[in-house]
């Protein structure tokens, strides 16, 4: 399957959902001053995976609306957004006019952005390139970016929650689909994402130069519900077995 075609069909889904949800949410993300992780909200100061990210230059790869790249400007460092869909990029552009907040934003494939190399401290990913792109294709693009000694830090669902997952939400208590030859899944609704066993992500990292430091597997808190949109799976599975994880990696020098 060509690339381009799994990256419009993303396009298409990520311009109804920016319609229907997104651009009515981003002034509420924008908004915060803490910085969370995924559908739970944990706290970064509870996991404490980015550290000080003052004078850090950053690049958010699949950034949507952008909220978690003003987040890190708000604490002094200096991002850069990248996303493939125009629609997501403007809703980022009219927070900008809204909040002051301002940073570049680039109009790219995650793989292939155009940025100079060796130009970043930081590449992060929040359920953006890190599972709406091939693996494959953006950690080399990501290891290309970072300078000696830099960071990638990035979000995904867990490859547990995937193979308890099939077509139908939420997640089951029991495997649904094998783990021998997981990477590319075409889901109903026309999104097209990329999970590939533990094995396999310690390979590309460190094939590409990047040394694992940390990963962080999310239980959600003990209060948590299911959350209304993110339904594919609920609160008690993923107070059980953790649905998302963040991986942290730094380039060797």
């Amino acid at each position: 399957m060509d690339w381009r075609s799994d990256a419009a069909k993303n396009r298409a889904l990520w311009t109804e959902t920016n319609r229907e949800h997104t651009n009515d949410s981003a002034a509420t993300n924008w908004a915060l001053d803490e910085i969370s992780w995924g559908i739970w909200g944990v706290d970064e100061s509870d996991v404490n995976v980015l550290g000080d990210v003052a004078g850090l230059d950053v690049c958010e790869l699949g950034c949507g609306t952008a909220y978690f790249s003003a987040w890190l400007a708000k604490l002094g460092a200096r991002p850069v957004g990248v996303d493939v869909t125009p629609a997501q990029l403007d809703t980022a552009r009219r927070m900008m006019a809204e909040t002051g907040i301002e940073f570049p934003l680039v109009q790219a494939d995650a793989a292939e952005t155009g940025l100079p190399a060796a130009s970043f401290d930081l590449v992060l990913s929040e359920y953006g390139a890190s599972i709406w792109v091939d693996p494959y294709r953006w950690i080399p693009e990501a290891s290309r970016l970072l300078r000696p000694g830099g960071r990638l830090v990035f979000l995904r669902n867990s490859t547990l929650v995937i193979l308890c997952s099939d077509d139908e939400e939420p997640a089951k208590e029991s495997l649904q689909r094998p783990e021998f030859g997981l990477h590319r899944i075409e889901w109903p609704d026309g999104g097209v994402e990329f999970h590939l066993p533990h094995g396999e992500w310690i390979d590309v990292l460190r094939t590409n130069g990047l040394e694992i430091e940390r990963l962080v597997e999310i239980q959600a808190p003990a209060d948590a519900e299911t959350h209304p949109y993110y339904s594919y799976v609920t609160a008690e599975w993923a107070k059980q077995w953790p649905c998302e994880e963040i991986w942290v990696a730094r380039k060797r020098g």
